[in-house]
């Protein structure tokens, strides 16, 4: 079963990012220390120094090779466009400027994955 990676090391906005997309319908698996078999996604937290950052792309490329990733970071300049130059310069499908509001970040999830399909395991207790 496929599902939503969160690489973050702050365990408030993993949890809060978790909860946004399964409210949304979307499947949260792996993280942090448990790679998910099967991701669809993989939203990474960029920080600062930038070649951390770039490190920590570059590992979850080669843990989810073919999977699109989203960074996120309070480094990235505020109204930087999702999709944009920042983007294409780390190598990720888009990026999120820390803070945002929950639908500007699910409105960007969408924009990679799709709408999730109702009906699928998000809903299924379990």
């Amino acid at each position: 079963m496929s599902g939503i990676v969160i690489i973050d090391d702050d365990a408030l906005m993993r949890s809060l990012l978790a909860e946004w997309l399964t409210a949304d319908g979307y499947r949260v698996c792996g993280g942090q220390s448990e790679p998910a078999p099967h991701a669809e996604l993989v939203i990474a937290d960029v920080f600062m120094p930038r070649h951390l950052g770039v490190e920590l792309l570059r590992a979850a490329r080669a843990a989810y090779p073919g999977v699109p990733i989203i960074a996120i970071s309070g480094h990235f300049r505020p109204g930087v466009r999702s999709a944009g130059p920042a983007a294409e310069a780390l190598g990720v499908a888009r990026v999120i400027a820390k803070p945002f509001a929950r639908e500007a970040f699910l409105d960007v999830v969408r924009s990679v994955v799709g709408t999730p399909q109702r009906g699928d395991a998000a809903d299924k207790p379990g």
